[in-house]
């Protein structure tokens, strides 16, 4: 059974694989052992409360209970921009006229921003191939979305994600080569480590302080902005169909979109009920649903079939052994 659990530190060696799998320009999972020891650290103080809630940084995990194998990584960081800022471009459209020659032109620029400060940010989605149907990715996503319905009042109002930028089959990528680079002359891979492991002064230092016309730049760079990877076309939906939007940022490296949502309003979070365990020997129902315990600390979720009468959701012995809940404790239950 695929069971969504927290990381533990002894799942470096598993989280390092994901990170070589998930390929250039996915910041959140840097191959560095170092850093990915250090997150798995913070997400432990995470889930036991260890830290303050707007500091906390909790990282799933996709686990096949059968063989002990994890195939895929999720998270939700409590509150970005607080201690290191949370820079984006907005696209930003700029009506120009002249009456007298009956001109009318309307012209997008990239502004630098830090407009973010303080949201939840859902993130670092990513799945071994061989996972990447059947429903597990669905699982792992929805299951940050159980994560923040548990305990709403650990995170903040509004949620984002930002999605990973268009990359050639190269690896090359067409707006860090022909806009970004022009402002921070390194290695992609660099800059990328340093915005996840440096406070971002580099970025306040050396990024354009004045509006970039979009007009003016390359075509391959126009091309790109607030395009999605093509790894990340599924992920997009998911966000999607539980209501996050794009909201006019994209990133500075990539151009990768940001969608953002209210927490509430989020599909997962609002529609998700609490139900009371009845362990039975077989739900009476063919169809399966997204099962989660009813808090963070203890936090695990599964897709299997539950059966719901009233306030009660009969479990099988094996969904409610994965789950570690006994009859009497409460679930949240996504149908």
């Amino acid at each position: 059974m695929l069971v969504v659990r927290p990381a533990q530190p002894r799942d470096l060696d598993h989280l390092l694989e994901l990170a070589i799998l998930s390929g250039p320009g996915f910041t959140s999972l840097p191959e560095d052992p170092d850093v990915l020891a250090d997150r798995l650290d913070v997400s432990r103080d995470s889930f036991s409360g260890q830290l303050e809630p707007q500091e906390r940084w909790y990282t799933l995990m996709l686990e096949e209970t059968d063989t002990g194998d994890v195939d895929g990584v999720g998270s939700v960081k409590a509150a970005v921009g607080l201690k290191r800022p949370f820079f984006s471009f907005r696209v930003v459209n700029n009506t120009q006229s002249s009456p007298s020659l009956g001109v009318k032109l309307d012209q997008k620029t990239l502004v630098l921003v830090n407009e973010c400060t303080g949201w939840t940010e859902v993130g670092s989605l990513f799945l071994k191939a061989d996972r990447r149907k059947g429903g597990a990715g669905r699982l792992l996503s929805q299951s940050r979305y159980m994560l923040i319905g548990a305990e709403p009042d650990l995170f903040a109002d509004n949620v984002l994600a930002e999605l990973r930028g268009v990359f050639t089959p190269d690896g090359a990528c067409p707006f860090w080569d022909h806009v970004a680079h022009k402002f921070f002359p390194m290695e992609f891979d660099e800059a990328d480590r340093m915005t996840g492991s440096t406070d971002k002064q580099f970025i306040l230092d050396l990024a354009p302080r004045h509006p970039i016309y979009i007009e003016l730049l390359p075509e391959p760079a126009r091309a790109v902005i607030g395009k999605v990877h093509p790894q990340g076309v599924p992920a997009m939906a998911l966000l999607e169909s539980e209501g996050f939007r794009p909201n006019g940022l994209v990133d500075i490296f990539d151009a990768g979109p940001t969608v953002a949502c209210g927490r509430d309003n989020i599909r997962t979070v609002r529609d998700a009920r609490r139900l009371k365990v009845e362990i039975v020997d077989e739900p009476d129902v063919e169809l399966v649903s997204l099962i989660s315990t009813d808090s963070v600390g203890d936090f695990r979720a599964v897709r299997q079939r539950v059966e719901i009468e009233g306030e009660t959701a009969r479990l099988n012995r094996e969904t409610a052994a994965a789950l570690k809940v006994k009859s009497g404790d409460v679930v949240r239950v996504k149908s």
